[in-house]
């Protein structure tokens, strides 16, 4: 069925077809439509599911945490302070291994206030433990929720799905809800492995000691640092897991191919840029407009940014002669957080690697407009001068 909805209807459509069972909600702009729309299924009798209204953002996750610990499938939402709100519980959730989904209607975080669209919220959670996936329009985002929760569930590690607050959340544009028994198929109820249940007792997340030690049982049990290193590398690991799910929700609803990097007019770019969320979108009238100018630029999107997919970087673009990086976000001191994590990762490609120019713009909701972007592209492709290390900030009016 096609409809023309929000963003945060979408996302909502997504976690009814997923069958969540506890649904956590405090409002915050500018992801509260999201939760209401969830009331109203559950209230109408569309969702078979707890809907549980909390004090706090802390107490929304912690709610999701318990539920999970319990074997329910588990979903809240937030945005902002919101999300800095519940951080402990965001790095307890990691650390647990639970598989909640979250959505992150992403919004820029005081102060000063501000109620306006940036990544600054979930780049702030970025080495929390929990997979981040960037969505670009509606059909992503409800293709996303519902892909999230097999991959959240068959890695036990938790997800975000991450979009733009107002850009995509408030706007209107069509999208296609798959049909609910495809949807069953391709996503089973959640079966966990382990979970807490009165006739099997058991003690989770207790205090643990630095080191190996005997479990109850007499046998080895790791120790904290052995922890963080599984969490590490079973993160790692489900780049692969991304992509196999992809692949099949590809061939079950005809959507996807792309879910680590997506590309426009990349094959035969000398320069790229790169970006996450809708930004990549409206890029791509930046690009049609300077290739028709006979500048072999195009644009890509990194979809899955936790973790970081090094590998595939490395691969789309260690040929190119310029990467353009436009960051919503930075990291206070250094650069822009998605900049470092490329250029990170082609420092191990060989051969000879592009030159990176880093851009932050749109901060606190700051309008970008399209002939903004013409601008930033044709300066960066056409100059030639070699870029320093420091960011440039678009659309600064001091």
């Amino acid at each position: 069925m096609h409809i023309i909805d929000s963003g945060n209807t979408a996302a909502a459509n997504g976690v009814k077809l997923a069958r969540a069972e506890v649904i956590a909600a405090y409002p915050i702009t500018p992801q509260t439509p999201l939760t209401e729309k969830l009331s109203e299924f559950v209230d109408g009798g569309e969702m078979d599911a707890q809907y549980i209204p909390v004090e706090s953002e802390h107490s929304a996750l912690a709610v999701c945490i318990a539920a999970s610990s319990a074997g329910a499938r588990a979903f809240t939402a937030t945005s902002a302070n919101g999300l800095l709100y519940m951080s402990e519980q965001v790095h307890w959730a990691a650390g647990a291994r639970l598989p909640i989904v979250m959505c992150v209607v992403n919004r820029g975080i005081g102060a000063p206030w501000t109620v306006w669209n940036d990544h600054q919220d979930a780049i702030s959670q970025r080495d929390s433990g929990w997979i981040q996936i960037y969505c670009c329009d509606h059909q992503q985002i409800i293709d996303t929720v519902i892909q999230a929760f097999k991959l959240a569930e068959t890695v036990s590690i938790p997800v975000m799905v991450c979009y733009d607050g107002y850009i995509l959340s408030h706007t209107y544009m069509p999208f296609e809800i798959p049909d609910k028994g495809r949807v069953d198929a391709f996503l089973p109820r959640i079966s966990p492995e382990y979970r807490l249940d009165p006739e099997n007792p058991v003690n989770l997340n207790t205090v643990t000691l630095p080191d190996i030690r005997l479990d109850i049982h007499g046998k080895t049990a790791p120790g904290y640092m052995e922890i963080r290193h599984n969490l590490h590398t079973d993160l790692r690991s489900s780049i692969s897991v991304v992509e196999e799910i992809d692949a099949g929700f590809k061939k079950n609803f005809g959507r996807g191919g792309n879910p680590l990097i997506e590309p426009y007019r990349c094959d035969d770019a000398e320069f790229v840029a790169i970006c996450l969320g809708s930004l990549s979108y409206q890029l791509r009238l930046a690009v049609d407009k300077l290739r028709n100018d006979g500048i072999p630029v195009g644009v890509a999107g990194i979809r899955l940014y936790r973790p970081f997919p090094d590998q595939a970087v490395r691969e789309a673009f260690s040929s190119k002669k310029r990467l353009i990086v436009i960051e919503k976000a930075l990291s206070y001191g250094n650069q822009g957080a998605l900049c470092g994590d490329i250029r990170a990762a082609l420092y191990a490609a060989t051969g000879s690697r592009p030159d990176i120019s880093n851009y932050i713009i749109g901060i606190g909701g700051r309008e970008i407009q399209t002939n903004m972007l013409v601008d930033l592209l044709e300066k960066a492709c056409t100059g030639t001068e070699k870029p320093g290390t420091e960011a440039e900030w678009i659309g600064l009016r001091m």
